[in-house]
């Protein structure tokens, strides 16, 4: 049984995606976790993380098989914790503009697209290191609390998050002479674009940050 002081971190198993890496970096910060595609389970947990790498479509698809699509939207309008991750954080916009144009969650206002033209050399998908830039609102307190700016994070991405509203962008990226958003925020909803699991000690104080939010 969890222990009563633990909060229930609930990983949505959508089929696109490898839990594993995820669930054991959160299981290392001492939170209840469970992977999970069952809509009630969902429904109860203390936060909602939404992984996923592939395509827009083929998330919305698996999302939409499990009956998720309405769990994860009542969630949303309880204000407790979500954190997407690269697929998924693109999934929480309205439009994945991804082979068509695709119906996302829409819990943040905007639309996933491709990158527009970069420069030599710079090839799509982005893969690999980079840094993260502040747009001005204060990291303290938030997902990325204790972070330095021009942290190195992992990324492989073809497509990038544009909300509409840019007060939502608490985080740029830089890649081909372009500034993209990398972590989106609405109020205690994150999308990151990078793989926290994937980033080392940064990472891992993404994570950490996470369930402090979680148990605040």
């Amino acid at each position: 049984m969890p222990a009563h002081n633990k909060k229930l971190v609930a990983i949505v198993d959508y089929g696109v995606n490898n839990l594993h890496s995820l669930a054991k970096a959160f299981t290392r910060c001492k939170c209840e976790v469970i992977i999970t595609e069952d809509p009630a389970t969902v429904a109860t947990a203390d936060a909602i993380v939404l992984p996923g790498t592939g395509a827009f479509q083929a998330g919305m698809n698996g999302l939409k098989t499990r009956g998720l699509i309405d769990s994860i939207r009542a969630f949303a309008d309880t204000e407790k914790p979500i954190l997407g991750i690269c697929l998924g954080a693109q999934l929480l916009l309205n439009t994945g503009n991804e082979f068509g144009s695709f119906p996302g969650l829409g819990i943040i206002d905007g639309s996933v697209d491709s990158f527009p033209t970069l420069k030599p050399g710079h090839k799509v998908p982005h893969f690999g290191w980079n840094g993260i830039l502040s747009k001005g609102s204060p990291w303290n307190g938030s997902l990325l609390d204790s972070i330095r700016e021009k942290s190195y994070v992992y990324f492989v991405h073809s497509f990038i998050m544009n909300p509409k509203n840019k007060k939502y962008i608490f985080a740029t990226s830089e890649y081909g002479g372009y500034e993209f958003c990398s972590v989106m925020r609405k109020n205690n909803i994150y999308g990151c674009q990078f793989h926290p699991e994937k980033s080392g000690i940064v990472g891992l104080k993404i994570i950490k940050n996470f369930i402090k939010i979680i148990q605040a």
